[in-house]
């Protein structure tokens, strides 16, 4: 329910309940001959970047480049080039948006990647929303593969029906994915190899450590049965940043990790977010010693807003230390 009602009470609340918010307090601080002149100056900027933000903002995005170095990168994989994009909400692509959709996959297919991976939330509410857009994501091209992992609203956490529909929607959601071409990991890893060398891309269900969160994944099972020796290289897919700390630092020895999950809070204020208030890692690289987590600002996004925070596709090039 309150994922259907995300963008009027979005509007809600920046169009009317913070400008009636700040017209209170200056008039309590501010001298009288100025606090009407200032809250209806304050009002008309926020009013002008909520438009924009729909308008215009949501609709830029940028190719990142970021590299991690590893010394358990096997010599075979130095310069391996992974193109992660998280957060698509195609729900919020159609119609007049639906150009935003193939410009992203263009702009992902042109980095010719050794692998392709998404790191979850691919609908915004009901799996309804996936196979129109499937055509656009059967284009995706990888050396080794495109794989994905789901996000919390890939699950049915957010729909109003009953645990019976749910089950079969969650059911409905796995086979779009896999009907647009996505190697699905469900606390699953592959091997991918360049000679007699390999690396592991392991797969998580989502793990979150906040309300309503589904907590699916299983660190052990997505790793169960590897047999690479000496120890492997492992690229961890989890949609919830959180988990990296609560499960997958303490419970493997993945030495990267990526996830999405926030969209950065959509808005960047000279480089901070609200959303750093909720998350500890909430954008680009966190290193803990020699291990790391990658989280991106998203691709999309339920509510379709973005202000000084575009979306994003990361080209990630492992790098032998």
């Amino acid at each position: 329910m309150i994922a259907r009602f995300a963008i009027p009470f979005f509007l809600l609340m920046v169009l009317v309940v913070v400008p009636l918010g700040l017209a209170l307090l200056f008039r309590y601080i501010l001298p009288r001959k100025v606090w009407r002149r200032t809250s209806i100056a304050c009002t008309i900027i926020l009013w002008a970047l909520t438009g924009y933000g729909f308008l215009f903002g949501f609709q830029q995005f940028e190719v990142r480049h970021v590299e991690f170095a590893s010394a358990d990168l096997p010599e075979a994989f130095d310069g391996y080039r992974i193109v992660q994009f998280s957060d698509a909400h195609v729900g919020s692509m159609t119609g007049s948006r639906q150009w935003m959709l193939q410009r992203a996959i263009d702009s992902i297919n042109a980095q010719h990647a050794d692998a392709i991976v998404f790191t979850g939330d691919m609908q915004n509410i009901w799996p309804d929303e996936l196979p129109r857009q499937a055509s656009y994501f059967r284009q995706l091209k990888a050396k080794d593969g495109v794989f994905a992992v789901l996000g919390n609203h890939d699950y049915a956490v957010y729909q109003d029906c009953d645990e019976t529909e749910k089950t079969t929607n969650c059911g409905k959601t796995v086979k779009a994915l896999c009907d647009m071409g996505f190697d699905l990991l469900l606390n699953e890893h592959r091997i991918v190899r360049r000679d007699s060398d390999s690396i592991v891309i392991a797969g998580m269900e989502n793990w979150g450590t906040k309300k309503r969160m589904p907590r699916k994944g299983d660190v052990i099972k997505t790793l169960t049965g590897i047999t690479i020796n000496p120890s492997p290289f492992i690229v961890m897919l989890q949609h919830d940043p959180s988990c990296w700390r609560e499960k997958i630092l303490p419970e493997c020895n993945a030495q990267l990790t990526l996830s999405g999950h926030t969209h950065g809070g959509q808005i960047s204020l000279l480089g901070w977010s609200p959303v750093a208030m909720s998350y500890s890692e909430w954008g680009g690289m966190t290193y803990e010693g020699a291990r790391a987590i990658f989280v991106s600002t998203g691709l999309g996004a339920l509510i379709p807003f973005r202000l000084g925070l575009p979306g994003e596709i990361v080209v990630i090039t492992l790098k032998k230390k």
